[in-house]
């Protein structure tokens, strides 16, 4: 979650509940003790009005994933100041109202104010609930992300070295292949040279067999 909308929650609900205290203690009063304190506490609903305008502003430059939620958050918080200023109303026009009538009412009030107010810290467990089961879904989905980050790498790094190891493979069959050329290349020599040698090998024989043959002949003739 945003540090900075944590804060901005914080003080809210902290003025929230100041407020709602202030309410019940106005409607006991009258006079200009009264006064005073009404506008005391409409000072304190400007200022929570400022603090959810500044929530929504950093709900909103948020990431979807979370701004989703934070805006859910945001609407009760809504609904809880304009309870707020539905209660700072009546209390307002509450003023003429009979002590006997005021009793009544101040009675009505703090059990009004006790249900808004166990309404809205349910509904304020409920969303802290889910904001951090989003929370913990987000930490989940980062560390699902870090570890299928880190298994992309160790499979490049595979990749690298299977890759350096068929460019090896290559050069070494390359260099096979150019040995096996110039083997090749003597045994084509080889083989001439042999052919070359048989022939001369041949003729040579042929002379010798005709020196032989003439020898024998004039040894015979006389």
């Amino acid at each position: 979650m945003s540090v900075v909308f944590e804060g901005y929650e914080r003080q809210y609900c902290e003025l929230s509940a100041n407020l709602s205290r202030h309410c019940t203690t106005a409607s006991a009063l009258d006079g200009e003790q009264k006064k005073q304190k009404l506008s005391d506490i409409k000072a304190g609903i400007d200022d929570a009005d400022t603090l959810i305008r500044k929530m929504d502003l950093e709900a909103r430059s948020l990431q979807p994933s979370m701004k989703a939620a934070l805006l859910a958050k945001l609407r009760e918080y809504t609904t809880d100041l304009s309870n707020l200023k539905s209660e700072v109303k009546r209390v307002t026009t509450s003023s003429n109202v009979s002590l006997t009538a005021r009793d009544d009412l101040l009675e009505s009030g703090r059990a009004d104010t006790l249900a808004v107010s166990n309404d809205q810290k349910g509904r304020l467990l409920m969303s802290t609930e889910r904001l951090n089961q989003s929370s913990d879904r987000i930490k989940e989905g980062r560390k699902t992300m870090l570890e299928t980050e880190e298994l992309g790498v160790s499979i490049l790094h595979d990749l690298h070295q299977q890759r350096q190891s068929l460019l090896h493979a290559h050069t070494t069959l390359h260099g096979v292949d150019d040995n096996i050329s110039k083997s090749k290349r003597i045994l084509s020599a080889m083989s001439r040279r042999m052919s070359r040698n048989k022939w001369i090998v041949g003729s040579l024989m042929t002379a010798l067999v005709l020196a032989i043959i003439i020898i024998l002949y004039f040894k015979l003739t006389h």
